[in-house]
């Protein structure tokens, strides 16, 4: 892309923390429904939710970029309504924790904002290193069960940047063996791998639920996780947006699986 864009749309949540980490907050001109941070975006125009944008909304605000990312299931529906309006977009499709790292070059590169892209990435990795080199010290890595929906359960597995998270944070996923970025599984599976860590971090939800549902969930008390209380309920958003917020994510993370290093 050879102009670079002053005035962009993003159409997801974690474009929209990266563009504003990037130093492009006062080019947005619109975001998704989703988009609550930073504070600043909250009184931009809104646009849709992430899975049903209003093209033609979009294309009133005249935007010179549209942000949009694959990592919300369903956004590819919304390209074709892009592409009918003639709007200038760019794609991302993050998977691994290198993949955001990269991804965040990427929109640095069609911004113009470069240099503030790769002092980002610098600075996220040599904090992912610093709490990576801490958990190394630890004894043993706890197994661990990650909730992205309950019903049915929804878990990360293999390629996610949530399972990379984990193993860096000092964890093993339970369910990292399966080629797949999220995975059904029912509560069997959950009770074989005998899980010493469970998380709960639904996506969407609006308020966190009360850990007592978890606890007192039929059967689980066969699980190490619940008999020990260690049972952990976070918001989405600094480990399902594949964005800056992430490092904050990792920390919560490792200090989580291995609060005697903290």
């Amino acid at each position: 892309m050879n102009e670079t864009p002053s005035r962009i749309v993003s159409l997801a949540p974690s474009n929209t923390e990266i563009l504003c980490a990037l130093g492009l907050a006062d080019r947005l001109v619109g975001v998704d429904d989703h988009s609550d941070y930073p504070p600043e975006v909250q009184q931009l125009p809104r646009v849709g939710r992430e899975l049903e944008i209003d093209a033609e909304r979009v294309s009133r605000l005249r935007p010179d970029l549209v942000v949009a990312s694959l990592t919300v299931p369903g956004m590819e529906r919304n390209l074709p309504k892009l592409q009918s309006e003639g709007l200038r977009y760019v794609v991302i499709d993050p998977k691994s924790l290198e993949d955001v790292l990269g991804s965040i070059c990427t929109l640095g590169e069609v911004t113009g904002r470069s240099a503030a892209a790769q002092q980002l990435v610098q600075r996220l990795g040599d904090g992912m290193e610093r709490i990576a080199a801490r958990v190394a010290r630890a004894s043993a890595r706890p197994r661990v069960y990650w909730e992205w929906w309950p019903k049915p359960l929804i878990t990360p597995a293999r390629l996610s940047w949530v399972t990379d998270m984990i193993d860096m944070a000092g964890g093993v996923n339970i369910f990292g063996e399966f080629d797949r970025e999220s995975l059904r599984v029912d509560e069997d599976m959950v009770f074989s791998r005998q899980p010493e860590v469970i998380v709960i971090s639904w996506c969407g939800a609006e308020k966190l639920v009360d850990k007592q549902r978890i606890r007192e969930r039929r059967g689980w008390d066969v699980v190490p996780a619940i008999r020990d209380d260690r049972v952990y309920v976070v918001a989405e958003a600094p480990f399902g947006r594949p964005g800056p917020r992430l490092l904050d994510g990792l920390e919560r993370m490792a200090r989580m699986f291995h609060p005697e290093l903290f």
